[in-house]
């Protein structure tokens, strides 16, 4: 019982990034157990009809692993990459573009088969997703560079041209609907990663969806009474956080024009403490 109450701890303590490698790695232990079970209800099928049948796929299929070098390599991508984008981004940013990466891969999977006319196995794995949000970091901080051991720094950017020409390669062996389905999220996150910079989030009405589903599960709390001092605190609050934004703001603009490297220590710390929160 100790082992679940530290697990369960843990889990309320972690980011939004290992919240989602903690549900994939429980969902992995659970297809272990009842393998033909998930992969026949909760991987999205190639066939359009059969996907009809079983629409929940489309969000099902990318929670889930059925080998273990499969789900490694996502996961541990997913943890250094995702905890980076949160550096630069929000957490429910990073939901959205996780979320509506897999399900954009899942369509461009669903949408090659129906086109061609063909038959594939069913699509599992959260690769598509994963590779959602590695494009979409490395196009918003191209030149960071990586400390890679035996290896040394190495640019953001080459790093998920790598992944991405990994998918490329894989269109020419029997599983290229894996492969549609990755390339299909390395497009949608350099699209909204793009827009992003421009002002324009793509996701917004995705998360305004999540909003509104979390609050009908979350219980209502009572109003505490307003007072001058609870109203002179929050717009303190509020002015410190719009400060904050401002330097982050810079810094980021910064690492656009001359790099990671060019930060300074302190500017660099701060950056590391701001994604933390």
């Amino acid at each position: 019982m100790n082992i679940l109450n530290d697990i369960k701890q843990a889990y309320y303590k972690a980011n939004v990034v290992e919240k989602i490698i903690y549900i994939n790695v429980f969902l992995f232990l659970i297809t272990v157990l009842f393998h033909s079970f998930i992969l026949n209800w909760f991987a999205l099928p190639a066939n359009l009809s059969d996907f009809i049948q079983k629409p929940w796929t489309i969000f099902s299929y990318y929670f889930l692993h059925q080998r273990l070098f499969h789900a490694l390599s996502n996961l541990l991508v997913l943890y250094y990459i995702g905890n980076l984008f949160l550096n630069f981004h929000t957490n429910k940013q990073f939901l959205n573009f996780y979320l509506l990466g897999g399900l954009f891969g899942g369509i461009s999977f669903l949408t090659y088969y129906y086109l061609t006319n063909s038959y594939g196995a069913p699509l599992i794995g959260a690769s598509a997703a994963v590779t959602t949000v590695f494009v979409a970091i490395a196009t918003k901080i191209p030149r960071y560079a990586l400390q890679l051991r035996f290896i040394g720094s190495v640019e953001l950017w080459v790093l998920a041209a790598i992944w991405v020409v990994m998918s490329i390669l894989q269109l020419a062996t029997p599983d290229k609907g894996g492969a549609i389905a990755h390339l299909g999220g390395a497009l949608f996150g350099y699209i909204y990663a793009k827009q992003l910079e421009k002002g324009n989030d793509l996701g917004k009405w995705f998360e305004a969806i999540i909003d509104y589903f979390a609050t009908l599960f979350k219980p209502k709390k009572k109003s505490p009474l307003k007072t001058v001092y609870k109203s002179k605190s929050r717009t303190s609050k509020t002015t410190v956080e719009k400060s904050k934004q401002r330097k982050i703001d810079d810094i980021l603009d910064k690492i656009s024009k001359s790099g990671y490297e060019s930060l300074s220590q302190e500017e660099k710390d701060f950056l590391f403490r701001a994604g933390k929160k």
